[in-house]
């Protein structure tokens, strides 16, 4: 899950990567993962798994730099926002990528409006709700990055979110994170 991996590039933490095609799982990941859904992070002998769980874990078991800020407040509103993103964005990728050709339309038609709904937030802060790279960005930027790819164009209005996934697209943390194929999906900006 590029989410993950971005929290590790961010943190500066070598991993090992495996990649697995979840319609056909490996043995490996049906004995360590109930769900046999990904990512699923394996450090000795502890087993995660949902993006949200492994992104929080890394977080706290690597400290620098964080990603969620001190305040209760802050990190309060920085998982409201990561949840609407697992619960609103998320799905409607799924269906473009996986749903038939109508529901693949109506799953851009919705993610263009959620995506527009977003563009007021962009003007707060130099990053997603935050003053500093956090697990929101991490989780947010991915799906900006693939919003070409998926046929989903930003609304006329949203220059401060087209700033902002610019300046994300060439964020360290966001290169490192990119896989081969992900690279390709569109070319980094200069």
């Amino acid at each position: 899950n590029h989410r993950v991996r971005m929290v590790l590039a961010a943190k500066g933490v070598a991993f090992d990567l495996v990649l697995a095609d979840p319609a056909n799982p490996p043995e490996d990941l049906i004995d360590l993962n109930p769900y046999q859904t990904l990512p699923t992070l394996v450090e000795r002998e502890l087993v995660l798994y949902s993006a949200g769980v492994v992104g929080e874990y890394l977080d706290e078991r690597y400290p620098h730099p964080p990603l969620m800020p001190v305040d209760p407040l802050g990190r309060a509103r920085l998982r409201l926002a990561m949840l609407r993103i697992e619960h609103d964005w998320v799905p409607q990728v799924q269906v473009i990528c996986q749903g038939s050709k109508a529901h693949a339309e109506a799953g851009r038609k919705r993610l263009r409006e959620l995506v527009a709904q977003s563009v007021p937030l962009f003007k707060v802060a130099k990053f997603f709700l935050n003053g500093e790279l956090s697990l929101a960005d991490c989780a947010m930027v991915p799906i900006l990055w693939r919003l070409q790819s998926l046929g989903v164009a930003l609304p006329k209005d949203a220059k401060p979110l087209e700033d902002y996934a610019n300046r994300m697209f060439r964020h360290p943390a966001f290169v490192r994170s990119l896989t081969e194929a992900e690279k390709k999906l569109r070319e980094l900006p200069v």
